[in-house]
């Protein structure tokens, strides 16, 4: 009989103790959740810039059936482009000879029809140069050079100075820091409504740095504009706090 009252007092025991451990193990899982809340905001942060380089290829291109009579124009031209470049106030070290070709249709292996002219000569200077204002003014009078018999080409879609924005690491840690405040402004706001507050960060993405036409219109492409816009989206874990 009392071997009996002690399994039943034990089996008590050992029940009470596993309701005991299941209700902190609840507890202590709640509190877990609470601890391990989390909102996840991004921050914004746009900043407008100059490009401060400019390259600028200036193709130029001459036929004829007479191959001396070919180099001698684009001779010519070059000079005239230089010509061009310097009397813009940019210095003629700026100037650099990119690329040269010449073609002898004649020796074209899948030519076919008739040939109006053997040889085409082409010439291909870059502009590379900090005078962005300089090279913008020039490239609004481009039209002289044709008006003076010079055949400008291009080889793609891409026509007229390109601007370059190569100062991104100097605004970075503002950018990222402004982005950062961002986040936080907006997890104090859901915090708020939610009856939390913001705790610390549990992860955080900075994001990509996005360089941007700062006129975003139709038509209208970043590397052929001076003033752009840098942007960036980091994304953000806070823990929520009681």
């Amino acid at each position: 009989m009392q071997a009996l009252i002690g399994l039943t007092l034990a089996g008590l025991f050992i029940g009470g103790g596993l309701v005991f451990g299941a209700l902190e193990f609840s507890r202590a899982f709640v509190e877990a959740r609470t601890v391990d809340r989390i909102v996840t905001v991004k921050g914004l942060a746009e900043q407008d810039v100059k490009a401060d380089t400019s390259l600028w290829p200036l193709k130029f291109t001459t036929t004829n059936d007479d191959l001396s009579v070919a180099l001698e124009k684009i001779a010519s031209d070059k000079r005239q482009v230089i010509d061009f470049v310097t009397g813009g106030g940019i210095e003629s070290e700026a100037v650099s000879v990119q690329q040269f070709s010449v073609i002898d249709q004649l020796a074209q292996q899948y030519r076919s029809g008739p040939v109006e002219s053997r040889y085409i000569v082409s010439q291909t200077l870059l502009v590379r140069t900090g005078s962005v204002d300089k090279v913008e003014a020039l490239a609004q009078q481009v039209g002289d050079l044709v008006e003076a018999g010079v055949i400008l080409s291009s080889d793609s879609g891409q026509a007229g100075p390109i601007y370059l924005y190569t100062k991104l690491n100097d605004i970075k840690p503002d950018m990222l820091a402004e982005a950062l405040g961002n986040a936080r402004e907006g997890a104090a706001e859901f915090a708020q409504d939610s009856g939390a507050s913001v705790g610390g960060i549990r992860r955080a993405n900075q994001g990509v740095f996005q360089i941007l036409p700062r006129d975003r219109a139709p038509g209208l492409y970043e590397p052929g504009q001076i003033y752009k816009t840098v942007r960036v989206v980091s994304t953000i874990d806070y823990a929520l706090v009681d």
